[in-house]
């Protein structure tokens, strides 16, 4: 994709982020954008870089070891925002920022057993399966406290927060509720985990709910590179 392309779409999102802030009477500032750079080449991701954005999600580790090989002359933030299983954790440790998808304490004990000790704590979010959907990772809400309480034990590991991806819907209302549900999960939380500060949710579609809702992180791909080929 060229970059005026990408430059453009950027704007334009921007200017989404500001007016649901506005909206929401809230800081444009305390949201960030997550460029969700799955299956995209590494020449979209420059293109994004130079657009102002930073912070990068991947789903897929072969794919994103590569880029993160092949950018490694940019100041980037990786996020790897895909499941995770038990054989990849230690790659994950090694080479990202942020996890955004942690949602059993093996998966946790081992990304912090793994983290390298010259390298700054891992940054966490749990995934919560808000929608309590079947299909879909995360940790069920009854089980949250435990897991949380688990995670703050960690010494290599940062929990910042919660993320989730709740049922695809284009109903405003039904967005909104399970947005909220998660905001009110992690003000729970926060009588034992006063540090939490992240909301890592909505995408493309249910942007605005999340960030009425509180989101501090949306996650766009879409909205930044086009639709992705099949």
């Amino acid at each position: 994709m060229s970059e005026q392309t990408i430059a453009d779409n950027i704007a334009k999102l921007f200017e989404r982020v500001r007016l649901a802030a506005q909206k929401s009477q809230r800081s444009e500032s305390g949201i960030s954008v997550l460029a969700v750079s799955k299956t995209r080449p590494c020449g979209d991701l420059r293109h994004a870089f130079n657009n102002g954005l930073s912070e990068f999600g991947e789903n897929y580790l072969q794919e994103a070891l590569t880029k993160i090989e092949q950018l490694a002359d940019l100041p980037l933030t990786w996020h790897f925002i895909g499941p995770i299983q038990s054989n990849k954790t230690r790659a994950i440790a090694e080479n990202f920022d942020w996890v955004h998808t942690v949602d059993r304490i093996k998966i946790a004990q081992r990304l912090s057993d793994q983290r390298p000790a010259h390298l700054a704590p891992l940054q966490i979010c749990i995934q919560v399966n808000i929608s309590q959907e079947e299909s879909k990772s995360g940790v069920m809400l009854e089980s949250l406290p435990s897991l949380a309480r688990q995670i703050l034990a960690l010494p290599a590991l940062r929990l910042r927060g919660l993320m989730a991806i709740p049922v695809a819907t284009d109903d405003k209302n039904v967005q909104n509720a399970a947005f909220a549900k998660l905001n009110t999960a992690q003000i729970e939380l926060r009588e034992f985990a006063p540090g939490l500060d992240t909301l890592s949710m909505g995408m493309s579609g249910d942007m605005e709910s999340a960030i009425a809702q509180g989101s501090t992180l949306v996650r766009i791909g879409t909205d930044i590179f086009g639709a992705r080929k099949k």
